[in-house]
């Protein structure tokens, strides 16, 4: 595997001077360095990868058995070593079975707890369940992390769907963010979703204490308008949540891979059991393509392999998700945590140090909003961003097409315009037009010079349904998947996000006035602030 790292590397040196602009010269290069998964199509013509560049990158996901290693997870082996765990969401989105965790076929039971809360959310939108003042209006799902990014992210995306109750949503500890979500629901109407499978994440807990207090002053039975997402039954008991509505998961789920059980049954009340099997039949038709396509032509392979060749071979240290469509604006974000926990690693699987960093910074916004915020930086900027963009090639508004028409417009611009950039000497005949000449004329234009050169993707679609969304996430799970591999690290714990919560339970006393002298003399200085103005 080193001898591939190496290679890659010397090789990105000897085609350093060949511009993306001149790879594109090639009439052929579009279709060549594209692939399709059904419907949708990822162009990654646009990147510096050329021919020898993509096939040692397929060398090296062959050598670190990619394919073997993606068998193994489906199949329900223990790929999270440090844990002992089976790495299994898919089945939660599996089509047919059986698929076997310790010899026991899971599938039956993902199936029932599937059935169940079908079952639970026809009752609520069709008004059979009901809050204390009638028929359930608004939903509050209180989770963190994956808990409540995925589901957030997927109930706007799937906006145009959404004709059960409206859906909310907290994860922040921060108490503006529950007293402003509660702020104008009616707590009769209300009902209430705790995302924590051990009942025990603090945030989450005392978020769902402060909505049960809430609930409480107009509310005979507060318990019975709440729903627990969690495998801790007694727990649930304790806060008057009966089993009926006790909503579990294995710990083969990881949280933020668990939007397609549980999880997502806020995601369920917003559009239906029907657009929700639409949506898991979306990303079970790309763990197909992820299992049997060819690696040359595996949609989530070669994701991998050009963000494997943008950071670890090339350099940069960013990666920007550039959806252009309004009702992806949480997708940055959600894939911000799939990427960035999953792969957040110093260490390899056997414990030795990782060779570079893993794993980019990844942040977005949606277009066309980036393009006048931070764009300039993407153009102009000394750093390299690699961009990925997603776009649908139609839209849900149809009487307002035109506005689909420029936002599609834009985002083909914006890929062009990182890869031609603009010369100097065009820049110069720019001024010239507009009558500048000598010293003037050259410091205008080098001004207006953009070194293009820049690396994009481009993912398409024919339209965001849940089906499409289904797909979308998938392809990025497994693009992490695949990135691990590659990269020999365990992409399925987290311990990176303990400590920190070890130390703030530490330090809640403290907060309150507790002695603090054992602590470093900044956090004494603030500790003190806190006594001093609190």
């Amino acid at each position: 595997m080193d001898f591939n790292w190496t290679d890659l590397k010397a090789h990105k040196e000897r085609i350093s001077t060949t511009s993306i602009k001149t790879l594109l010269s090639n009439p052929e290069r579009a279709v060549d360095f594209s692939a399709r998964s059904g419907d949708m199509l990822f162009d990654y013509s646009k990147t510096s990868i050329d021919e020898k560049a993509r096939n040692a990158l397929l060398d090296l996901a062959q050598a670190a058995q990619v394919e073997s290693r993606r068998d193994a997870m489906f199949t329900g082996e223990p790929i999270n070593l440090t844990e002992g765990r089976a790495v299994l969401h898919t089945a939660l989105r599996a089509q047919s079975g059986p698929i076997f965790v310790d010899g026991q076929d899971v599938l039956p039971e993902v199936q029932a707890t599937r059935a169940q809360m079908a079952k639970f959310a026809e009752t609520v939108r069709n008004g059979t369940f009901q809050g204390q003042g009638g028929k359930i209006t608004d939903v509050v799902n209180i989770g963190i992390g994956g808990s409540d990014l995925g589901p957030a992210m997927a109930c706007i995306a799937l906006s145009p769907y959404a004709d059960g109750p409206r859906t909310h949503f907290v994860s922040n500890v921060d108490g503006a963010q529950i007293a402003d979500t509660l702020k104008g629901l009616d707590p009769t109407t209300t009902l209430v979703i705790v995302a924590s499978k051990t009942f025990t994440t603090i945030e989450t807990m005392t978020n769902a204490e402060t909505a049960r207090v809430w609930m409480a002053d107009q509310v005979e039975t507060p318990g019975n308008q709440m729903v627990a997402l969690s495998t801790a039954g007694d727990k649930a008991a304790a806060m008057g949540i009966s089993a009926d509505r006790v909503f579990g998961f294995e710990d083969w789920v990881g949280g933020r891979y668990s939007v397609w059980g549980p999880i997502g049954l806020s995601l369920m009340l917003a559009i239906g059991p029907d657009e929700f099997d639409a949506f898991l039949q979306g990303a079970a038709a790309m763990d197909d393509h992820f299992r049997t396509a060819p690696l040359g032509e595996n949609l989530p392979v070669l994701l991998a392999l050009v963000g494997i060749w943008n950071h670890q071979i090339c350099g940069h240290a960013t990666r920007a998700v550039l959806p252009y469509d309004q009702r992806l604006g949480r997708l940055p974000a959600y894939l911000q945590q799939l990427e960035m926990e999953s792969n957040g690693k110093f260490v390899r699987v056997g414990g030795e140090a990782v060779r570079d960093t893993v794993g980019p910074i990844v942040w977005g916004e949606p277009g066309t909003n980036g393009q006048h915020a931070f764009y300039q930086l993407i153009h102009q900027g000394k750093q390299v961003v690699p961009c990925e963009f997603l776009v649908a090639a139609k839209a849900h508004e149809d009487a307002l097409s035109h506005h689909h028409h420029l936002l599609l417009a834009n985002c083909l611009a914006q890929s062009e315009a990182l890869v031609l950039g603009r010369s100097f000497d065009e820049a110069m005949a720019l001024m010239a037009a507009k009558g500048l000449t000598g010293d003037e004329q050259i410091r205008q234009a080098r001004h207006r010079v953009f070194q293009g050169n820049r690396p994009s993707t481009t993912i398409i679609y024919p339209k965001l349904t849940p089906f499409v969304l289904g797909q979308i996430i998938a392809l990025y799970e497994h693009r992490v998947f695949v990135e691990g591999v590659v990269m020999d690290i365990n992409s399925f714990d987290q311990w990176g996000v303990e400590l920190g919560k070890e130390l703030a339970v530490a330090l809640q006393p403290l907060v309150k006035g507790g002695d603090a002298s054992g602590k470093d003399c900044s956090t004494q200085m603030l500790l003190n602030y806190i006594k001093e103005n609190g």
